[in-house]
């Protein structure tokens, strides 16, 4: 234990770098530059995605009026569709009656009960106008 001991140099506080403030003019400077930079890349962004909204809307309005005049004309069909079905459930319903089975007979049939002469008016000029039955 008595050996020789290197001998230490006496202690000296370490100096530490001071950190030397930068100007906050400049650091303000570039934080608006950063600022304009970032505002400019959204603004150019926002107009890139309005231009393609409206190229695309351009291109499929005249689709839309194209396909809203063919759901008209198609409303207007379904609708002549509908007057027709409506008189041909009247004429089923009524050909399917049992108490009209008779009148309907004699109408598709040309025949008439032997009690009835058909009635038949003839104009001056030789033509006919109105068959009618009559009853004795």
């Amino acid at each position: 234990m008595n050996a020789i001991q290197p001998s230490r140099p006496p202690l000296q506080p370490i100096q530490k770098r001071r950190v030397v403030p930068r100007p906050k003019r400049h650091l303000r400077q570039r934080s608006y530059r950063v600022m304009a930079l970032e505002t400019t890349a959204k603004i150019a962004v926002n107009v890139a995605i309005s231009a393609a909204a409206v190229s695309a809307l351009t291109q499929l309005l005249p689709y839309h009026w194209s396909q809203q005049e063919k759901l008209r004309e198609i409303r207007t069909e379904v609708k002549l569709m509908e007057g027709r079905v409506n008189i041909l459930q009247a004429e089923f319903s009524r050909n399917f009656d049992p108490q009209q089975t008779k009148s309907i007979m004699e109408q598709q049939g040309y025949r008439f009960e032997p009690n009835q002469r058909p009635v038949v008016l003839i104009n001056q000029d030789g033509k006919e106008v109105e068959a009618s039955k009559l009853l004795p």
